[in-house]
């Protein structure tokens, strides 16, 4: 499937960089200034790593570590997948969807962009169906992994006693919410 729209017709052409060392919490502040959120970690003009706000909230804040201590290269992804300014749309989205990633920075032998699946649903929101599946999947493999954890040998013989003991634990979490 082909879109006709390329890479380089929507990407962002000044996307917001930052060093590796610099702190969390200057990271931070970075994505709020920039009202963006995520930052392509560059080294001599080509990308290296990338970090994004649900980085910083799941590998910092939510385990109690230190923003002030803690450097972008300490938690940064830096297997990121580039894409090529003259590809298509579509195979940029297919890319995000194959490996589960929401932004792809554009390298020409050094970095000239970059494009998030919002950039994306702006110029194509047909294309949302294929995005929703890949996070539908995600999702059931998400329960299944749930599942099989419960499934678990842990000295109990009913696996449905306790699926059952774990909904009943949910619904009441969910009852006492509510009554808040």
């Amino acid at each position: 499937m082909q879109t006709g729209y390329k890479v380089m017709d929507i990407m962002t052409n000044k996307p917001v960089t930052t060093s590796r060392d610099i702190t969390l919490k200057d990271a931070a502040l970075l994505l709020a200034k920039e009202d963006v959120n995520s930052l392509l970690i560059v080294e001599n003009n080509q990308p290296v790593g990338i970090i994004t706000d649900e980085d910083i909230v799941r590998k910092c804040v939510a385990l109690g570590l230190d923003s002030k201590k803690l450097k972008v290269k300490d938690i940064a992804s830096v297997d990121i997948i580039t894409i090529s300014p003259e590809k298509d749309v579509y195979e940029a989205l297919r890319l995000m969807r194959e490996h589960g990633i929401r932004q792809l920075p554009v390298v020409d032998k050094q970095l000239i962009g970059f494009l998030t699946v919002k950039d994306i649903l702006k110029i194509q929101p047909d294309l949302i169906d294929l995005w929703m599946e890949n996070n539908e999947i995600r999702e059931e493999s998400r329960k299944m992994q749930e599942l099989e954890r419960l499934a678990e040998d842990d000295g109990s013989d009913n696996f449905f006693s306790k699926l059952k003991l774990k909904t009943n634990i949910f619904n009441r979490k969910k009852i006492s919410k509510n009554k808040k």
